[in-house]
């Protein structure tokens, strides 16, 4: 695909722009699906279910459905900080919400939240409780100078980050009735892939924790929160966490200073922003059940992806590659493993990559 115009524009604003995408008035997205055709991404980064049962936004916006009446913020030494019915919770980089309300009463609340936010929805799937958005690009990255002032209303278009993001959110109903939301980032950036500079690709990027929390934050507010009174709970707490890569029985594994509960929910979010995609899980015995598909030998040339990183010492297979993720606790220490999909321990290569990608998110 030919962007030379664009791409010109395009190192014009990024060299312009220098602010934090954490403000809440830095952040601005529309769908790609909107004005532009669909993201071409390498295919290990395709969702394997496409049921999609919300594909345009409605024009109707409900407003919160509760007014929570507390006005003080409580923290804790275990850095859960709430508010009426929600509260945040956090373990490293990363934070998730608990919601004192049932998930079946959340998930519309939770739809509406993307729609606000200029995103169009690629999966819905209430059984599973994952919602997924489609690409879009945070406008509010490009620079307000006198140029675009001056054309952008008639060439818009012409004007891009380079970047697309996505969300997704899991919601995991908890044994007390209440539920656990978690989002999390996949971004892509728009690269030359030649010296000619006369062609792009979309290749993948490092998630952003700042982001994720920024949209916890939004869907706080929309929970009925105040705007004040989110920022004041999400900047609450730190708690140092330890993470480290060891080997068990021959085997690599990430060992982390957390019980299960918390073990589960942070490996969970790991395999969410690490593009795994997570078919099933079982949280009585501690496993997500994830796969991924590997790249044709065409496609992985031409737009190396994420797994085909990930696995470049082996040969694609057009097969499907499945795993178990295990996560056994004792105590406030749990193990996380990686296993074939009939239980049997993965082989130490393959193993050992998996580990070293979810200890880095982990940390």
């Amino acid at each position: 695909m030919n962007h030379s115009p664009k791409f010109a524009l395009l190192g014009l604003t990024v060299a312009l722009s220098a602010c934090s995408v954490l403000q809440s008035d830095k952040v601005d997205y529309k769908s790609a699906a909107v004005k532009a055709p669909t993201l071409e991404v390498p295919p290990d980064l395709t969702q394997l279910s496409k049921e999609t049962r919300y594909n345009v936004p409605g024009a109707a916006v409900t407003a919160s459905s509760y007014q929570l009446g507390q006005n003080t913020v409580q923290v804790t030494p275990t850095a859960t900080a709430s508010l009426g019915d929600v509260r945040i919770e956090r373990a490293g980089n990363t934070r998730w919400l608990v919601v004192s309300r049932p998930a079946d009463k959340l998930w519309e609340p939770v739809k509406e939240f993307w729609q606000d936010n200029g995103f169009l929805l690629a999966m819905d799937q209430a059984n599973l409780g994952i919602m997924e958005t489609d690409w879009a690009e945070n406008r509010a990255k490009l620079p307000q100078d006198f140029i675009r002032a001056t054309l952008g209303k008639v060439f818009d278009s012409l004007y891009s980050t380079g970047e697309r993001d996505k969300f997704r959110t899991r919601l995991e109903r908890a044994a007390d009735g209440s539920t656990e939301i978690f989002i999390s980032h996949r971004g892509m950036v728009e690269v030359y892939d030649s010296k000619e500079q006369d062609r792009t690709v979309w290749q993948p990027r490092a998630a952003d924790p700042e982001l994720e929390t920024e949209f916890l934050r939004r869907l706080m507010v929309k929970l009925g929160v105040s705007q004040e009174q989110s920022k004041a709970l999400v900047a609450a707490g730190v708690v140092k966490e330890t993470t480290q890569v060891s080997t068990v029985g021959g085997q690599p594994v990430v060992q982390l200073a957390d019980g299960f509960d918390r073990a589960w929910r942070r490996v969970g979010l790991s395999l969410d922003r690490t593009n795994f995609t997570v078919e099933d899980r079982d949280r009585s015995k501690g496993l997500y059940f994830v796969r991924y598909v590997a790249p044709n030998a065409d496609k992985e040339k031409e737009e190396p992806g994420f797994f085909s990183k990930l696995f470049s010492g082996s040969k694609p297979d057009a097969k499907p590659q499945k795993f178990r993720v295990s996560v056994v606790s004792q105590g406030n220490a749990t193990t996380v493993s990686v296993q074939n999909a009939d239980g049997t321990p993965a082989a130490v290569a393959d193993a050992q990559r998996i580990i070293k990608v979810l200890a880095e998110d982990l940390k």
